[in-house]
């Protein structure tokens, strides 16, 4: 029997897309002579109740994507074939490897839907709060009580369904596949608080008097679904660029290689793109340039500045036979060389690659987080529940209106952002900082063990130079 895989050890769940580990795999079927692999049993019912649906999506291929595979910043085990989002923690993909151009296509989005929140959301905040802040009743006396209601509707319906659509999306997303997360609480939150909202604006009779206060009238929420979606908005708009920043930092090792190098062949010398370089084609490499590719030295002798990478700040002689590393700086002279490591095949790319692969390692308390996790969000939903129950039965007058305050409060308040960021997040930056500085780490581990180290071992003099001589 045939797996439908990608590897001997994983197979791409043709529902979600995501990469399945064969030993970890949720639920597994048979189909047409193929076993298929999943990551939860909601995908496999899916599966089951029409695998030709999802069949025919997977003979078409992935959409094609510049970056190939992307994979969870957060959930390193996540993968799949082009942009999209994780399906544990809602948050975008990112390309796997670190060589591969940035794409701010998701920072740009969110940081125009924020924009767009922030702006329609003040108005609604001065026309729901106006009255208490203003003396007198200004906002009521000048437009009215009705259009007051008719504005916030509108404005909030804006930014809830068009700013923060892919908020709920995720949210949504995160029910069906019954792995709830931040992006659960937000959604319940907001859509109760609009719904509510708009019921008492259209539909004020379908309410009991324990929704009303003492004058007859409904509170509106929403204010609240406006603000709750712009400041999460805001939040990921500073995540993404966090993640764009050390990104590039990351990216900027890349710049120590030169962009074009000195093809020597049948025709002549000449310079070309470095891309178009191949394992193979012979280089020139003049005095004071870079070496564009790793490679091995075939005629010429000189001295290369490889202090980049070993620390050392003598130059280390080349002559025929000896090896070459891309990006190194050559001396006086000039040495013709033969390409051997091309693209993200160099020690420079594999260095670049090695530091992205520990930015998605997991340190070891990032497990107790996710077990915390993945009982504290249907723990706050359990308690929102608790709390409007409390507070219908317990509360003052109108005692249902504070109960869904509260209902609401408890599941945005309570919403685990910092829980599921915080670890991740300063992995991410530590290894992009410490790159920049000259310092790897393997994986997240390593960041982790290193606060247990009280003393530091040298084994040579060389890895303390500033890297050039005085």
């Amino acid at each position: 029997m045939d797996v439908h895989a990608n590897s001997a050890s994983t197979s791409r769940d043709p529902v979600c897309g995501m990469q399945v580990d064969a030993d970890s795999a949720a639920a597994s079927a048979q189909h047409e002579g193929h076993e298929y692999l999943f990551c939860s049993s909601m995908c496999h019912s899916k599966f089951i109740a029409s695998p030709s649906d999802y069949l025919e999506k997977e003979s078409k291929g992935p959409v094609a994507s510049p970056s190939g595979v992307y994979t969870c910043p957060m959930h390193p085990d996540v993968k799949q074939e082009g942009s999209g989002t994780c399906p544990i923690c809602g948050m975008a993909l990112e390309p796997e490897s670190a060589t591969e151009p940035q794409d701010d296509t998701e920072l740009r989005d969110m940081t125009r839907r924020f924009l767009v929140a922030a702006a329609l959301t003040i108005p609604v905040v001065v026309l729901a709060m106006g009255d208490l802040i203003l003396p007198g009743e200004p906002i009521h006396d000048i437009i009215g009580t009705r259009v007051s209601q008719l504005l916030e509707f509108a404005l909030t319906t804006l930014v809830v369904f068009y700013a923060g659509w892919p908020l709920l999306v995720r949210g949504v997303a995160s029910i069906q596949r019954r792995m709830p997360n931040m992006f659960t609480l937000i959604a319940i939150g907001v859509g109760v608080a609009h719904v509510h909202s708009t019921l008492a604006v259209f539909a004020p009779k379908l309410f009991p008097s324990e929704f009303r206060d003492s004058a007859g009238n409904i509170g509106l929420y929403f204010e609240a679904a406006a603000v709750i979606i712009t400041l999460v908005l805001l939040g990921q708009v500073m995540e993404l660029r966090a993640r764009s920043k050390t990104g590039s930092a990351i990216r900027a090792l890349l710049d120590l290689a030169p962009k074009t190098a000195r093809l020597v062949d049948e025709k002549g010398e000449r310079d070309v793109a470095l891309d178009t370089v191949q394992v193979g084609d012979r280089l020139r490499v003049r005095p004071g340039e870079k070496v564009p590719t790793d490679g091995r030295v075939l005629e010429g002798k000189s001295n290369v500045d490889e202090s980049m990478v070993s620390g050392e700040p003598i130059p280390v002689e080349k002559a025929a036979g000896t090896t070459v590393i891309g990006g190194t700086i050559n001396g006086t002279g000039s040495i013709l060389i033969e390409a051997t490591g091309v693209g993200e095949e160099t020690l420079l790319a594999r260095i670049v690659q090695m530091v992205a692969s520990a930015q998605r390692s997991r340190a070891p308390v990032q497990n107790l987080v996710d077990r915390i996790s993945a009982v504290f969000v249907p723990a706050v939903v359990v308690v929102a529940v608790v709390a409007f129950i409390a507070w219908s039965l317990l509360g003052p007058s109108p005692a249902l209106a504070y109960a869904l305050l509260a209902f609401v409060s408890v599941l945005i308040i309570a919403c685990p952002c910092a829980l599921g960021l915080a670890t991740p997040m300063s992995i991410m930056v530590a290894t992009g900082k410490g790159a920049l500085a000259g310092v790897l780490f393997r994986n997240a581990q390593a960041i982790q063990d290193l606060r247990n180290v009280d003393t530091l071992v040298v084994d040579k003099t060389g890895t303390l130079t500033l890297g050039a001589p005085k």
